[in-house]
């Protein structure tokens, strides 16, 4: 093989890689739908023209029958009459008729398979347009959908699996993170705020505190004698308070290590 034949190959190879990677099927379909219509409007004006040359064709076989017909009459009108002469002149005109009859005759059949021809290509256009039309949609829709595998297979080959989970636990342990840190603040303001009933306590004691005492300088002045409850200071009030708030956990706790106990000996029977 010569140097140029195999430059040649290499350039036709390269073109019709170029062709085969440009062509979209989508347009390309579209583009053959209407390539075929210009096709067959085409064809539908040639066969409109040769219908137009047969029907000539035929007009002028029939005329130069009729002819024909009207001289042998005329040369029979002559002999009946006895003039044989005239006769004669009647039926070289017949004679020159009948030679146009056969060949507008002839003319007319060869334009008339023309015709028939042209009629069978246009029908047959017409039908592979009409395949090519109801086919059309289905290319388009296999076309893009196969684009849409492509895609999603490209992009999924293209994702790091590996990395992108990393990715999510990362955030999974900051939203992780974020909760442990709302908790602690809920407990935190849970806590001041039982401080802040807390105080809330005391200070209505001790308000109560001074209003016993203003009662008790009241009473004293007055000769009246005061309850020993109500004579309480503020410090014995509140140990009186802890007092009370002790016992009754300790009875709670008595409580739970009955029921407690109660279980164990339920489930050991």
């Amino acid at each position: 093989m010569g140097i140029f034949q195999r430059i040649s190959d290499i350039f036709k190879s390269n073109v019709n890689d170029l062709i085969d990677r440009a062509e979209d099927p989508e347009k390309m379909v579209k583009q053959i739908i209407i390539d075929m219509q210009k096709e067959l409007t085409k064809s539908t004006q040639a066969l409109g023209k040769a219908v137009a040359s047969e029907r000539m064709a035929e007009k002028q076989y029939r005329d130069a029958e009729r002819k024909s017909a009207d001289w042998e009459a005329k040369a029979k009108a002559a002999l009946a009459s006895g003039n044989t002469d005239l006769a004669k002149r009647a039926l070289q005109q017949k004679v020159k008729a009948d030679q146009e009859t056969a060949n507008y005759k002839q003319m007319y059949e060869t334009i008339s398979e023309q015709t028939d021809a042209i009629r069978e290509q246009v029908e047959t256009l017409k039908a592979k347009l009409d395949e090519a039309k109801s086919r059309q949609s289905m290319l388009i829709a296999r076309s893009q959908m196969a684009d849409t595998q492509k895609s999603l297979a490209q992009s999924v080959g293209g994702i790091d699996t590996n990395s992108s989970f990393e990715k999510f636990n990362r955030m999974e342990e900051k939203v992780a993170r974020k909760e442990a840190e709302a908790e602690a603040f809920t407990e935190i303001a849970s806590s001041n705020g039982a401080s802040s009933s807390d105080m809330e306590t005391f200070e209505q004691l001790q308000a109560d505190q001074k209003v016993d005492t203003e009662l008790q300088r009241l009473m004293a002045e007055m000769g009246m004698s005061t309850p020993a409850a109500e004579t309480l200071s503020l410090e014995e009030q509140i140990a009186a308070a802890e007092a009370a708030a002790a016992a009754d956990a300790a009875e709670a706790a008595a409580a739970a290590d009955a029921a407690e106990a109660a279980g164990a000996v339920a489930t050991a029977e």
